[in-house]
């Protein structure tokens, strides 16, 4: 069974694939050119998607996988491994705090944006007023790389 979308308007189409982990903005600004939408749209919508859950998550991640953890012990596995990846993942922020929390979420890869990134910054205990703009401008690269890589501008790799 697909699903049709095509009801549903471009740009809250857009806004909500960019919310969505592993998809992120990586997912919608393919969608939203393959949907007719300029790059100046694409771009826009597809960030202020992605940012939209990232101050909920840095303020409520860790008291609810506390919560959670406490109450079911699958959460406290999917945590667990979570997290464990996360550490694997995240060098780059232990090292370099908010740097590298920024190059960690400009990463247009798989398993990096602003989902792990929120993730990194509970783990490695970078703090909010650090965090959050580092965060940001990291999905402004990232979404500034995908959008040339979409539009054939740049080649993020080859086969």
């Amino acid at each position: 069974m697909a699903l049709n979308l095509s009801h549903i308007p471009r740009e809250l189409c857009t806004v909500l694939i960019a919310m969505l982990p592993i998809f992120e903005l990586r997912g919608a600004i393919p969608y939203a050119l393959g949907r007719g939408m300029s790059w100046q749209q694409a771009y826009f919508f597809s960030v202020v998607g992605n940012s939209v859950p990232v101050i909920p998550l840095l303020l409520f991640l860790e008291p609810v996988s506390n919560l959670l953890s406490r109450r079911y012990p699958h959460c406290q596995r999917f945590f667990g491994w979570l997290f464990a990846r996360t550490r694997r993942r995240g060098r780059l922020v232990e090292r370099y705090e908010a740097l590298g929390l920024i190059l960690f979420v400009a990463i247009p890869l798989p398993v990096t944006g602003a989902w792990t990134g929120t993730v990194a910054t509970f783990l490695f205990g970078v703090r909010f007023k650090y965090a959050l703009p580092a965060i940001i401008l990291g999905i402004l690269l990232a979404g500034t790389v995908v959008t040339l890589a979409s539009l054939g501008v740049i080649t993020l790799w080859t086969l």
